[in-house]
């Protein structure tokens, strides 16, 4: 109720394409490659998704990275992320339409199967063992985002992300999971004797954050397993405990 009624008070209306004139989009590659595509294989994507994209993903430009997107579609994505990481990317595409294996290439392998069949994810590992991104823009249904969570984000290397689109509607039952998960980040039991010290659950142990953002939700995998999460303490003046 709060959000729906939600009132900001440094809300102007007409500025609120302040962000959009402070970052151009010559500066965000991914939406420069959008917009410069106008023949040839089809992408389709909300304006803002290029931001989170770049924001989140840009540490791997220039490296020996590994993606898979799930939904081919049309195949122009495949072409833009390869463009976006360089010539060391291997990109796998992943669709239930057999018509896109078309697309396979030198740097690019397809899948077809079905995102909310487990053994097909279980064929898919077997066959590409390391993964480093993990973009669902798949058949968006709740089940499907679900199961393609489970079953990938447990095997993205570490430091790897997590990307899922297109999460629409009030009341999602992917959202609903996701704050389940977002949740669980928060489990604070305290080591007895430790000060303050808490042991890291296997969850907390390697996933570094979830970001929320409209219709997107992302999860960055820790680049080093996080043992234990401590609470530090400095200086030599405090204010007593009421």
């Amino acid at each position: 109720m709060r959000a729906g009624h939600w009132t900001d008070v440094l809300d102007k209306g007409s500025e609120t394409d302040r962000s959009e004139k402070s970052s151009p989009h010559s500066s965000n590659p991914l939406r420069a490659y959008f917009d410069a595509t106008v023949n040839g294989k089809g992408i389709w994507k909300w304006s803002h998704y290029f931001d989170i994209y770049h924001r989140h993903l840009r540490k791997f430009v220039g490296q020996d990275v590994r993606i898979a997107e799930v939904g081919v579609y049309s195949g122009g994505s495949l072409g833009m992320w390869k463009a976006y990481f360089g010539t060391k990317c291997q990109v796998y595409g992943i669709d239930i339409n057999e018509a896109c294996k078309g697309y396979e290439d030198g740097t690019t392998k397809i899948f077809i199967g079905d995102q909310s069949d487990r053994d097909f994810w279980r064929r898919f590992r077997t066959a590409v063992p390391d993964i480093d991104i993990v973009i669902d823009d798949g058949g968006h249904m709740p089940e499907q985002q679900i199961v393609t969570l489970e079953e990938t984000l447990p095997y993205i290397r570490p430091g790897g992300v997590y990307l899922c689109e297109d999460i629409h509607g009030v009341h999602n039952q992917f959202a609903a999971y996701l704050f389940g998960l977002t949740d669980s980040l928060n489990a604070c039991a305290l080591k007895a004797g430790a000060g303050s010290a808490v042991t890291s659950t296997p969850f907390q142990r390697v996933i570094c954050s979830v970001h929320l953002y409209p219709f997107v939700t992302v999860i960055e995998k820790a680049a080093n397993p996080v043992q234990e999460l401590t609470s530090l303490k400095r200086g030599t003046e405090w204010q007593p405990f009421l």
